[in-house]
């Protein structure tokens, strides 16, 4: 049997490593994994702390959610002890505030990166920010009991997590301005109808679909699944041609290195 290295633990992040797949969890259940600017700098130094042996990361929320979305006490004037309140942050100037905002979204970006392949695991409530969190990895799997929604633009806001380009890519515009405009609930079944869940499973059974997902990408060369994660994200933005060209040069570079040839 492998050890488990815990390898961050802080402001309600956990990062363990066991060899080839890490685990991220949120350890707040007491406040549903709210979200604060605390645990979005902890979430960025889980990204920058992974082994470079990690191939598979797996996400997921301890308790009976994943996560109910930011910590209401960001608008309150007080805020967080030792934080800026969002109230004073939107009074400062434009640019600190634009540069703050980039600052909590790379948070939400590392999980897309090509050398890993990101799955979150959630239940329950997924909620704003947290809806967002999951949308930020390459995969999904879904209790029964997951509850999606769009908060922010209820609350006058706008999703700005990184959340709304792929809920357009997963659902389509229409869907997701609706979803988002309304901030209704997307429930389980729908989730796995429309592709927002690649897997829906008992709430029981959630951590071992993880683990088995992450089993099976761990069969495929590692070599392989970075040069097709590329290949498969590239091609939103690619033409059909572009991506015709894109394939022989990344099967080319493949083939070489399956024959021992070095550029």
């Amino acid at each position: 049997m492998t050890s488990i290295d815990s390898v961050l633990d802080k402001d309600g992040v956990r990062l363990t490593v066991d060899d080839a797949v890490a685990t991220v969890t949120l350890t707040n259940p007491a406040k549903r994994n709210a979200q604060s600017p605390a645990l979005w700098r902890a979430l960025t130094e889980a990204g920058r702390a992974l082994p470079g042996s990690v191939r598979v990361v797996v996400l997921r929320g301890e308790g009976k959610s994943f996560s109910a979305g930011l910590d209401r006490q960001a608008f309150t004037p007080e805020g967080f002890d030792g934080e800026p309140s969002f109230l004073d942050m939107a009074r400062g100037p434009e640019a600190e505030l634009d540069a703050t905002i980039a600052e909590y979204q790379e948070a939400f970006t590392w999980w897309r990166r090509n050398d890993i392949v990101s799955i979150a695991a959630v239940q329950g409530h997924a909620i704003g920010a947290g809806f967002q969190l999951a949308l930020a990895c390459d995969l999904r799997i879904v209790a029964e009991d997951v509850q999606f929604a769009m908060r922010e633009t209820s609350l006058g806001l706008v999703p700005d997590l990184t959340g709304t380009h792929p809920l357009v890519n997963l659902v389509g515009y229409a869907r997701a301005l609706e979803i988002c405009a309304t901030g209704r609930f997307v429930h389980a079944e729908e989730a796995g109808r429309t592709g927002l869940a690649n897997l829906v499973v008992p709430a029981g059974e959630l951590d071992a679909a993880a683990r088995d997902l992450a089993g099976a990408l761990l069969a495929a060369p590692r070599d392989a699944v970075v040069e097709t994660k590329a290949l498969l994200s590239g091609a939103v933005s690619r033409g059909y041609e572009e991506q015709r060209v894109a394939e022989r040069a990344a099967q080319g570079r493949r083939l070489r290195d399956l024959a021992g040839i070095t550029d």
